[in-house]
């Protein structure tokens, strides 16, 4: 695919609703960064949602509150929440629900659309595949919310960043038939480990591991 697309962000009432909503219905939508001038997209194929203050799995669950690290989940919907894992690893997300009430959709894994090659370069820093040295293959560029964030240049300058603008827009894509769309237990958190709060499309190669 080539050539700059065409760009519909979605609005920000399009967030504004539970952030399980929001999550099945990001799938298909078409995230595009342009961070150092290089254009980057990719559908979305896999997402998670974190409910609010009753979710135990949640950045800012009741025992949590409000804090630096999380301070933008209590933003207007529509706004990033980008934070690091490990020490290491950025990740992104899109809050929804009202503004003051903490909710955010992670965002796990991206079909690649534009700039290929740029997202290869940005990740060549990791592992390659043995015996073919600084080259991965295409579906291990965006499959994962670290290896999305890296592959878009995708840091904590952009947490708070409004999602409708450049240089990181969230745009409509094509809808997903809800019989294409699988829900099952979000990964990598220890409580509410159980509630089926991952969402992606059935069958995507892209989807995370």
């Amino acid at each position: 695919m080539s050539g700059r697309p065409a760009l519909r962000p979605l609005p920000p009432d399009f967030y504004a609703r539970a952030a399980d909503e929001v999550a099945r219905d990001l799938l298909g939508a078409v995230l595009v960064s342009t961070v150092g001038g290089a254009l980057v997209s990719g559908r979305i194929v896999e997402t998670e949602a974190y409910l609010g203050p009753h979710d135990p799995a949640s950045h800012a669950a009741e025992r949590i509150g409000r804090t630096a690290r999380n301070a933008a989940m209590f933003g207007p919907p529509g706004i990033a929440y980008v934070y690091r894992i490990y020490g290491l690893h950025w990740c992104l997300n899109a809050v929804t629900g009202e503004e003051g009430y903490p909710a955010a959709v992670l965002i796990r894994a991206l079909e690649p659309l534009h700039g290929i090659e740029v997202m290869r370069r940005r990740r060549r820093r990791g592992r390659a595949p043995a015996g073919n040295a600084g080259v991965r293959p295409e579906r291990e560029l965006t499959a994962g919310p670290a290896r999305l964030a890296e592959a878009l240049a995708i840091d904590g300058s952009l947490n708070g960043h409004p999602l409708q603008d450049p240089p990181l827009v969230l745009a409509a894509g094509e809808p997903v038939h809800p019989a294409e769309v699988e829900a099952a237990p979000r990964i990598g958190v220890t409580r509410a480990a159980d509630w089926p709060l991952r969402f992606f499309i059935r069958g995507n190669p892209w989807v995370s591991r």
